[in-house]
């Protein structure tokens, strides 16, 4: 009896410890399409929160405009639905005024490097205490499948039905360009591993960029597909020592794919801290 006990104790710890990372979700359910990448990426954050045993009060989602701008209403905690391509500097405010909760900024492809592509650079050379999530599909899917600053040179979209003339940007590229002190690539196919890279960019003292691989299962039957994602994603496994901003660099440019944390400067103060400095100083 005592063995039978304690069995079915151990399945309801294990049940427990299963489920209760769906206390960071609302009770609003998400309007996404269905098969959209965007659940797996809510998922993987929720089970960082979890894990982090960050408190609901605590934290806070900023997100611009776009398919993406809907998230901070799927997560139970406090949020922040801002203008076009502006998550980036609301979440910057923010974190400057509340430095004890931790920040998210949330934004698709064509919100954060196209009306708000010119936030990232000034966020990464402050280097402000925040972690920034990029959901990159690659299209503007809420406005119904045009080329985004991410869409691949002749892919045919809704605006471009011959093909997109445009060379795309390349985020990662972008992020270390402008000094992120932590830059990291996920996908939304792979919401354990994902999750390990947002509790990495949360912990990190600094501006974290994390770009996310995700599917238009509406608006992109091409290229960024479930299928094209699945046979071409693969783990970088770049060793701490090979983590420096040249190996980075040529990683950014020959592995579209790959995925895991490219850059991470430890040493460097964040905003606040060198703000203090500075005061202290006076």
């Amino acid at each position: 009896m005592e063995q039978i006990g304690s069995e079915y104790l151990d399945d309801k710890l294990a049940t427990v410890k299963e489920i209760d990372f769906l206390q960071y979700r609302s009770g609003d359910l998400p309007t996404w399409c269905p098969g959209c990448g965007y659940f797996g990426i809510v998922d993987a954050f929720y089970k960082a929160c979890r894990e982090l045993e960050l408190k609901h009060e605590d934290i806070v989602a900023v997100s611009g405009i776009g398919c993406s701008g809907r998230t901070p209403i799927f997560i139970n905690s406090y949020g922040f639905h801002t203008l076009h391509g502006r998550s980036i500097p609301v979440a910057s405010g923010l974190k400057l005024a509340r430095e004890d909760l931790n920040v998210f900024a949330v934004a698709g492809d064509g919100d954060a490097l196209g009306i708000g592509g010119g936030h990232l650079p000034h966020v990464a050379r402050k280097n402000i205490n925040i972690t920034f999530l990029l959901f990159d599909n690659s299209i503007y899917g809420l406005t119904k499948g045009q080329s985004s600053s991410t869409t691949p040179h002749e892919q045919k979209t809704n605006s471009h039905p011959a093909g997109n003339p445009d060379k795309p940007l390349n985020p990662i590229k972008l992020a270390l360009s402008y000094d992120a002190s932590f830059v990291a690539r996920g996908y939304a196919g792979d919401p354990q591993g994902l999750k390990e890279i947002i509790k990495a960019g949360t912990l990190h003292k600094g501006f974290s960029f994390i770009q996310i691989l995700t599917p238009c299962v509406t608006f992109d039957k091409e290229y960024r597909t479930w299928k094209n994602l699945k046979e071409n994603v693969y783990d970088l496994n770049l060793s701490v020592k090979e983590k420096n901003m040249e190996t980075a660099m040529r990683a950014a440019e020959n592995e579209p794919f790959g995925i895991g944390i490219f850059f991470q400067d430890t040493n460097r103060p964040h905003y606040q801290d060198i703000l203090r400095r500075l005061n202290a100083a006076d």
